[in-house]
């Protein structure tokens, strides 16, 4: 599933659309999305892991689900796109994606406070949640769109081995400072992915995740194929991890 810093990735490359008429729609989406036929994008946008095209009086939002795609310029052969997007300066491909529209204004849809990689993230509100929900699991936590928005599987393994904390942490059990690291490293985690996956380099960079031994101190990793309530994978060490409980 793409994370926040892969739709930050398709914004920046689909800026170029932002202000430009779209001359052609197609695809395979059973909603309505003829709607866009002359019409001008008005902003490209993300929160989260949502893309977003703004139009005047209503907004087209995809999410990728587990194995969606995007292209720029570059269409597949391979596959029939969900929405295809022909502009005079170029074309957006989106194939195995939830296509919706949303009636109305972006800033009256969406809390951009609540993106972790937004200008207006607002970390303060996000420990505060924390002290509000003492008895999450600091796996779910990380993994709760209406806390940190974008961050995704990989960010929370990656994000709790940094700070040492075990993914089933209760989020009440864990020192003030480590409350403060979690939410800090949720942000700073997910710019250096944005990075390094624009350097190609991403998974070059996973410390745990898909990973069988801890780099840091070589005891062999814990694996769980379904954890806390999300029941998503997590790859973690016992030995340098430690597990705080109310």
């Amino acid at each position: 599933m793409p994370e926040g810093p892969t739709i930050v990735l398709l914004r920046e490359e689909a800026a170029k659309f932002a202000g430009k008429r779209v001359r052609e729609v197609s695809g395979n989406s059973r909603q309505d999305i003829q709607r866009m036929q002359g019409r001008t994008v008005r902003a490209v946008r993300s929160w989260g892991k949502h893309f977003l095209l703004a139009f005047d009086g209503f907004v087209l939002r995809i999410h990728f689900m587990l194995f969606g795609r995007y292209r720029v310029d570059d269409p597949r052969d391979d596959a029939n796109p969900r929405l295809t997007l022909r502009f005079a300066n170029g074309r957006l491909d989106l194939y195995a994606c939830s296509v919706q529209f949303l009636e109305g204004d972006l800033d009256d849809l969406y809390d951009w406070s609540l993106d972790v990689m937004s200008d207006d993230w607002d970390p303060a509100r996000a420990r505060k949640r924390l002290r509000a929900s003492p008895h999450v699991l600091a796996a779910d936590a990380l993994l709760d769109q209406e806390w940190f928005a974008g961050v995704g599987n990989i960010i929370k393994n990656e994000v709790l081995w940094r700070i040492r904390v075990h993914p089933e942490s209760e989020v009440g059990a864990l020192p003030p400072k480590k409350q403060a690291e979690l939410v800090a490293q949720a942000r700073e985690y997910s710019f250096d992915f944005l990075e390094w996956k624009k350097a190609f380099v991403l998974k070059k960079h996973y410390q745990v995740h898909t990973k069988t031994h801890c780099p840091r101190d070589g005891n062999r990793l814990s694996y769980r194929k379904e954890l806390g309530r999300a029941r998503r994978r997590a790859f973690f060490c016992e030995a340098c991890q430690k597990l705080y409980v109310l």
